[in-house]
């Protein structure tokens, strides 16, 4: 299993109460346009070479935009304001990335609006994060979404007006055909959520700035064999590609290797991998199913890039946004909260 996710973009939570000027700081800290660089690469490189980084210039991630306002932005504010060099300093590894903007449900049109037109004003692309299908996540920490499949494709609709000619790269619904393969959701629901995913991928197809890659599971989470022909079935053929990793922690080298045997089996269709908590693997203390909910010792993985020096690997990205909770296990908050205490963790290990 992925794991939580709910990474909503307004599910921003917890402590920060940052006042205008702290939050005008924290958007300095991002070059004020929002959008993703190195101000000082001697400072933080990125992951290290034993974090399997590339060592290239993460100069490959300015296609996507970055949030000056978001959770991990505001928090750098907090600290700042608070004195916390050290905090502001640890958080800002986070704040200057591009991650992942899930759209909520309420009002879908003018979030993909409002995002697609701040990330064009600044030159860039944005990232987006569609996780809204009915009966999501099995009634697990994430679990809601659309209340039916109409319901499902009003709130699509929403999203592709909002887009509307803009650039974004799309990952589509994250567990929704793994659960169907698993068995977690049940086999009178999968007919409906084949179509609504297949109908999703083609109706943002339409959209001519539009990149769409389906969600197709993980390294730890069942094999190729097991997951082609649902994602045939899910439109995989109309798609841009698939996504791998996201909201886990996999290791990069295995997702690629995952990525493409699955590949090798949807006619070669590319994926992008989610390297945003994978620094260091996935959690290997606890009881079963430990692994995947706010796991102890985990790192940020690379930096988001296009430059991956793999054909078939479009773009490493922080698909899931670190910082914020996979649900209320191991003293967290609810799924998507922001969660200043346990950010720190990955956020210092690179």
């Amino acid at each position: 299993m992925h794991g939580s996710h709910d990474g909503r973009r307004g599910a921003r939570t917890g402590p920060v109460r940052a006042g205008a000027g702290a939050v005008a700081a924290a958007a300095a800290v991002l070059l004020l346009a929002g959008c993703f660089s190195d101000p000082d690469p001697g400072r933080d490189p990125g992951p290290s070479p034993a974090r399997g980084a590339t060592g290239r210039s993460p100069g490959g991630g300015d296609r996507y935009w970055v949030d000056p306002d978001g959770n991990a932005a505001r928090q750098v504010a907090a600290y700042t304001r608070d004195g916390d060099r050290r905090g502001a300093a640890l958080i800002e590894r986070i704040a200057r990335r591009p991650v992942g903007e899930w759209i909520g449900p309420d009002t879908p049109e003018a979030e993909a609006r409002g995002l697609t037109e701040a990330a064009g004003k600044a030159g860039r692309e944005a990232l987006l994060v569609l996780y809204n299908i009915p009966h999501r996540d099995c009634g697990q920490f994430s679990r809601g979404g659309a209340a039916d499949g109409n319901a499902y494709r009003a709130w699509l609709e929403g999203v592709a007006r909002g887009i509307g000619d803009r650039r974004a790269t799309v990952v589509l619904e994250p567990d929704a055909l793994l659960h169907m393969v698993d068995g977690c959701t049940p086999r009178k629901f999968h007919e409906e959520r084949y179509d609504l995913l297949k109908g999703a991928v083609e109706r943002l197809g339409r959209q001519p700035g539009v990149r769409v890659y389906v969600d197709a599971g993980n390294a730890g989470w069942h094999t190729p064999d097991a997951l082609f022909r649902p994602l045939r079935r899910a439109g995989i053929g109309a798609a841009d590609g698939f996504a791998v990793n996201v909201s886990n922690f996999q290791t990069t080298r295995a997702s690629t290797e995952f990525g493409k045997r699955l590949s090798a089996k949807v006619g070669g269709k590319p994926f992008v991998i989610d390297t945003s908590r994978n620094g260091n693997g996935p959690y290997r203390g606890g009881a079963p199913g430990d692994s995947w909910c706010n796991p102890p010792g985990r790192a940020l993985g690379e930096a988001p890039t296009t430059d991956t020096g793999d054909g078939l690997v479009d773009a490493y990205l922080w698909i899931k946004r670190p910082g914020e909770s996979d649900g209320d296990c191991r003293g967290g908050p609810k799924a998507g909260a922001w969660w200043p205490e346990y950010a720190l963790g990955p956020a210092s290990r690179l």
